[in-house]
């Protein structure tokens, strides 16, 4: 009997992701939603209710980081794997320079799931860049899509606007404008957004023109108490786990008191990237300034991991420098520790436990903070808490009741609420009980999982009976194309159309009776409009895919947009109007009427004559063009990408969808025609056709029919028993 619990696909493309000892921290890539995809993915693979859950991101082969991260598939438990796609080549790059490879992560997960039997129930997003592949994937096969956005760009661009960062310095480094519109597409399509509190929804979200469209659902991530216990409990109970957290508590005690004058004293913890955001230097300037808090409390701050800040990127470094600076401004030595490492399985959670048996207070001192997983993480180990009032940390203070909430750019607020926790034993008491309590009541990974597959029954279950808010296709192209393993492809005029239609019923017949082994297609100059209107005219089904425009489009079933993978795939060196800028003096050449162009096609009306097609090549490879130049009917020249064509959408689609290309029947009559009908696929030529193609007689699996047009299309399915072969027939 088939499982009909939900299987779940998790998206994360960016940062290092592993199972075991991930690398937080190491750079601004790699923090809190590394750390809570893992979690997710383990809490709800450790449900009955719930499938498989695969969580894909990024496989990343470079010298620079571990071999960990370049294992395509990495088994965290029966249920729970990290499956890593590579896309943008094998080096490790921050997620802004992502986004032009996205497309190819989305071709190679389809592949993926086609070759593994691995079709999803839901598909769910985390940060814009994953957020997009699985939402063309939602598209693709009629999924539901949830999406997390763990940070927006709307917010990050106000905030850098108010530190004086110009637009186009954003754009140019952070690709903010690419980042923020995603994300309008990715709410105009989601059907439930996952946010961590209620201000993000209101004070976040609520800055998007498409903030209605969407369902939302507060779920706040959990944390692990096993691993975040109360600093009084005794668990060194000879365990492999608890010699771990013996050790590491033996030595991050050895390295803070290496830095410390009076290490008895109350600790000040912090512990986050090092990101402007995050407003370090802050914290240590509030420090600095206020003498009697340095003689009631020393101050360790753990930024991150480095070696040579020197070897850092601009942003970590220059926060660091900035740390260093005040530290030697204020002559903090021997009351601040500033450690270079720190392992996140078993170190920090010692840390939050040092600093609460010293009765110390954690502290994020973050400009804004959409959740404040370390917050919590803190108070689970009685570690009382001082947070900005910016965010997430509103919702997690008046759940638990643990810490003060400050103005974090006011540098007295920060000092005074530090000082007032420490010097009140009642208070930091009460907090402590109040954190320890409160966590494991509000924010547990087993509360967060239970509500994710509530959401997650109803979303599988209104996706069946096809009555989501955002509407989702009755017969996914998708879920059809990755059963195939058989296409019949041909172009309409003179071909699969013409003036001999006799036989076009009989085919039109085919095409329907065998729709379950064979996908259908066609290839045309026509615009995707423009063939639509003409096969339905002939009563011809819906083709599964239009290779429209020459092969410069391609449109998958009746959508209206072209398909993003191809797009990406030819845009690779094209330059419009270069090249139209270079052929406007050729006076043999006449531009064709304005509806006929489009993005990735030029087109010119040319009449044959002595040299002029060498005249165009010798113009433009001089100006270092990429381009394909196609010539057909003696009329018609149109210049595309260099790596669009009829053909090469056709072995592209092969690749895609894991069809051999063998396997590929294609048909046509002109020299449009011609790329497509060489190589692998089976290719016929109609009887009709244009003496562009006479030069292929002699050409391997090309088939030369005497009928006309779909005539001549059947004769050639004859000839290959292309039907008896598909069908097992």
């Amino acid at each position: 009997m088939a499982d009909k619990r939900p299987t779940i696909q998790l998206f994360s493309l960016h940062g290092l992701i592993r199972s075991k000892s991930p690398e937080m921290g190491r750079d601004a890539d790699t923090g809190g939603q590394v750390k809570y995809v893992l979690e997710l993915g383990n809490g709800l693979s450790a449900r009955s209710d719930i499938g498989r859950v695969d969580l894909f991101t990024r496989l990343i082969a470079d010298k620079r980081v571990s071999s960990d991260y370049s294992a395509p598939i990495e088994v965290i438990n029966d249920k729970f794997r990290i499956v890593r796609i590579q896309c943008g080549g094998r080096k490790y790059m921050r997620k802004e320079l992502l986004w032009p490879h996205l497309e190819e992560f989305v071709d190679k997960t389809i592949k993926f799931i086609k070759r593994n039997h691995a079709m999803p129930d839901i598909v769910h997003g985390h940060y814009p860049d994953a957020g997009y592949v699985a939402m063309q994937l939602a598209e693709i096969f009629g999924l539901p899509f949830v999406y997390t956005g763990h940070s927006l760009g709307r917010s990050k661009q106000a905030r850098l606007r108010d530190q004086g960062m110009s637009e186009a310095e954003m754009t140019r480094k952070l690709k903010i404008d690419r980042r923020i519109d995603t994300e309008e597409r990715i709410l105009s399509r989601a059907d439930l957004v996952i946010a961590s509190t209620r201000h993000e929804i209101k004070e976040q979200y609520g800055l998007y023109h498409h903030k209605d469209v969407p369902d939302y659902q507060v779920i706040p991530p959990g944390i692990g108490i096993d691993t975040f216990y109360p600093f009084y409990h005794d668990m060194f109970d000879g365990t492999e786990q608890s010699e771990n957290a013996r050790y590491a508590q033996a030595s991050m005690l050895k390295e803070l008191n290496r830095f410390f004058m009076a290490p008895e004293k109350p600790l000040i913890l912090a512990l986050s990237r090092p990101d402007q955001r995050k407003n370090i230097s802050g914290l240590v300037r509030a420090y600095g300034e206020d003498l009697e808090l340095q003689s009631m409390a020393n101050l360790a701050v753990f930024a991150g991991l480095r070696k040579d800040i020197d070897a850092m990127a601009d942003n970590e470094r220059e926060v660091l420098t900035q740390m260093l600076l005040a530290m030697d401004k204020y002559d903090l030595y021997g009351k601040m520790a500033i450690p270079k490492k720190h392992d996140f399985e078993y170190e920090v959670p010692a840390l939050y436990r040092i600093a609460a048996e010293r009765r110390g207070v954690f502290i994020n001192p973050a400009l804004t903070e959409p959740f404040g997983l370390t917050l919590l993480e803190a108070s689970a180990t009685g570690l009382p808490i001082v947070a900005t009032d910016d965010g997430g940390p509103n919702d997690i203070v008046r759940n638990c009741k643990n810490g003060i909430l400050v103005n974090v750019s006011r540098t007295d607020q920060v000092s005074s609420a530090l000082r007032k926790i420490i010097s009140d034993t009642d208070l930091w008491e009460r907090y402590s009980k109040n954190g320890i309590m409160n966590v494991r009541k509000h924010y547990t990974w087993k509360n967060h999982t239970r509500e994710y597959a509530a959401a997650a029954a109803k979303l599988t279950a209104a996706n069946q009976r096809s009555d989501l808010a955002t509407a989702k296709p009755s017969d996914p192209i998708g879920r059809r194309l990755i059963k195939l393993n058989h296409f019949f492809i041909t172009d309409i005029d003179n071909t699969l159309i013409g003036d001999d239609n006799s036989q076009l019923e009989k085919l039109v017949w085919l095409i329907k009776r065998h729709r379950n082994r064979i996908g259908f297609g066609v290839a045309t100059g026509r615009t995707a409009d423009s063939a639509r209107t003409i096969l339905k005219k002939y009563r011809i089904p819906r083709p599964d895919v239009i290779i429209c425009s020459v092969g410069s489009a391609l449109f998958y079933g009746n959508s209206s947009n072209p398909g993003a993978g191809w797009a990406s795939h030819i845009a690779s060196r094209w330059n419009r109007d270069k090249i139209v800028g270079l052929l406007k003096d050729f006076d043999f050449l006449t531009y064709q009427e304005e509806e006929t162009q489009r993005r990735f096609k030029i087109s010119y009306y040319m009449n044959p004559g002595k040299d002029r097609l060498s005249t165009i090549h010798n113009r433009l490879l001089h100006h270092r063009c990429r381009y394909n130049l196609i010539y057909s009917h003696d009329r018609f020249l149109d210049i595309l990408p260099y790596r669009a064509s009829k053909g090469k959408a056709i072995r592209y689609l092969s690749y895609k969808w894991e069809i051999p290309l063998m396997n590929f029947l294609v048909c046509g009559d002109s020299g449009n025609d011609e790329e497509m009908l060489r190589g692998e696929p089976r290719a016929v030529v109609v009887g009709n056709y244009s003496h562009e193609l006479a030069d292929l007689k002699d050409g391997r699996n090309v088939y030369f029919a005497d009928s006309f047009c779909a005539g001549g299309i059947l004769e050639g399915m004859q000839y290959y028993r292309f039907i008896e072969e598909a069908t097992g027939g």
